[in-house]
């Protein structure tokens, strides 16, 4: 959610030093995984609470959550959102942590058999998110997620997901996903 307000701030044309993307700053940078010291040693991408560890849908690896990749989508478009440019060590962290991760629709970052329904449970979400932050980017990762539409929508014209993790089994959640990575992905360059 807290992507979508700073999406939303940002359209209205709220500035950087606005004390709402400040505090928000301070929040996104918190829930990545990276070190500002060793930028190159950083897993570089995000995880969903710093004090919930319920939510952090991957679970995690000693002290820290580990990354995964709905998260770290909208972890980049909340980075962006709040003034860092793209060409920014925190940007280009997460860029390289869901670049190499990324596999079409499955979202990358669980493992383990707690974890075994969530690459599918997020696939809409995250094929709308991804596509926009790729397209933000201006990164190609082929044409996976529209082939994965394409073989996934019904005949209704409509998408659900056979998982029900987070309510992608019903059409009035998956649908508007699926058209969100889309129109997201027709281009790879970003929007004027």
């Amino acid at each position: 959610m807290t992507r979508y307000v700073l999406d939303a701030l940002r359209a209205a044309g709220t500035v950087d030093s606005d004390p709402a993307f400040i505090a928000a700053r301070v929040f996104v940078e918190r829930c990545q995984n990276f070190n500002p010291h060793r930028p190159d040693d950083s897993d570089g991408g995000f995880f969903f609470s710093t004090t919930e560890s319920d939510t952090n849908k991957a679970g995690q690896d000693g002290n820290h959550f580990r990354s995964y990749g709905t998260t770290t989508a909208d972890g980049i478009l909340a980075l962006l959102a709040t003034g860092h440019p793209p060409t920014g060590a925190r940007v280009v962290a997460a860029q390289r942590w869901l670049t190499s991760h990324h596999r079409d629709m499955a979202v990358p970052g669980f493992t383990g058999e707690a974890y075994r329904r969530w690459p599918q449970g997020l696939a809409f979400y995250y094929s709308a998110s991804s596509a926009r932050a790729f397209r933000m980017l201006q990164v190609d990762t082929g044409d996976g997620v529209l082939r994965g539409l394409q073989q996934t929508q019904r005949a209704d014209g409509s998408w659900v997901n056979p998982e029900n993790l987070v309510k992608e089994d019903d059409p009035l959640i998956a649908t508007p996903f699926a058209v969100r990575a889309l129109v997201a992905g027709r281009s790879n360059t970003p929007p004027k």
